[in-house]
């Protein structure tokens, strides 16, 4: 969920976000985007209808998770990727999108997924589920493994990409269970190893294959869509968006997402080291500047060229 935020006073299908100090009036959006190698590509973001809106403009309204479910059901990878193998897809995404119908909905597809559960999802170990009833024994997952201490703690140690710390370790314990209305998956509860009181994160994946390095290692990737929100916010305008319809709101979240494609598709000229939107923009402006000055030196060379760029001058100035 991304909202972007904006300074008219009365907006169409907005709403109240807390956001870091504060409130703030925006749109509510789910981001998906795809992960291939270090490169990343946003799909057509999901907008969200709140039920004025719906009730006003004759729409049938449904939930989040329930227009993130609609979007996975009908979306192609075919169109993007090619023909591809169903076991190499990963669905990574936080705990804001741990429902039971999005998780169904990954696994019909045959796609693996590694998400963040919330602290108050159902779980079931292995042997209960075997021995008892399908509506008894389950428990919110904090307690589960509370309950299970028996389960040692691992430490892995994961490269960072920071200039502070070149490496970080993490704690973890894992097993195999059942998660509610889902089935059996591989959970991981994960905490940083200098800070054994902080907060938990429990992780889920439905591929029984992966080890606990793999999964931990895995979402972490999903960081990479964390700092894309911020990079399109701080260099693309994402942030604000001063328009009272939402119609032209949806056509400025389009058009910034072009922009972003178009400037990670290595402007001409620029260094393959340059990694960062700004570093490219500054690039393709020296660029149209360059060809720019290209053009008048090529006008002021020419027989004649001064008279004719002062037409050209004043043809512009008139035009404005």
């Amino acid at each position: 969920m991304c909202p972007d935020f904006r300074a008219s006073l009365h907006p169409e299908n907005a709403h109240t976000f807390k956001h870091g100090k504060g409130y703030v009036i925006g749109h509510q959006w789910t981001n998906i985007v795809l992960l291939l190698g270090d490169m990343l590509i946003p799909l057509t973001p999901i907008p969200f209808y709140s039920k004025r809106y719906c009730q006003t403009h004759g729409l049938a309204y449904h939930s989040e998770h329930e227009r993130v479910v609609a979007y996975l059901r009908t979306l192609a990878l075919e169109d993007y990727i090619g023909a591809y193998d169903r076991r190499e897809v990963l669905v990574l995404a936080d705990s804001g999108y741990d429902d039971k119908k999005i998780e169904k909905a990954i696994a019909d597809k045959r796609w693996n997924f590694i998400i963040a559960l919330s602290k108050t999802r159902s779980v079931k170990s292995e042997a209960l589920y075997l021995t008892t009833p399908t509506s008894q024994q389950w428990c919110h997952i904090d307690t589960f493994f509370r309950h299970h201490r028996r389960l040692k703690w691992d430490t892995i140690r994961l490269a960072t990409s920071g200039n502070k710390r070149k490496r970080m370790d993490v704690r973890v314990r894992h097993t195999a269970s059942y998660l509610r209305s889902v089935g059996k998956v591989e959970l991981v509860c994960s905490e940083l190893h200098n800070r054994p009181d902080g907060r938990r994160k429990y992780l889920a994946c439905n591929d029984l294959r992966a080890t606990a390095r793999q999964i931990v290692t895995g979402y972490r990737m999903r960081w990479a869509v964390e700092l894309f929100h911020k990079s399109v916010k701080q260099n693309l305008g994402f942030e604000e968006v001063a328009t009272h319809g939402f119609d032209a709101v949806i056509a400025h979240v389009h058009w910034v997402y072009c922009a972003s494609l178009l400037l990670h598709m290595s402007p001409p000229g620029l260094s393959p080291g340059v990694q960062s939107i700004g570093d490219k923009q500054r690039a393709l402006q020296q660029g149209l500047a360059a060809t720019e000055k290209r053009h008048i030196l090529q006008k002021l060379t020419q027989i004649g060229g001064v008279q004719r760029y002062k037409d050209e001058l004043r043809q512009a100035l008139a035009g404005i």
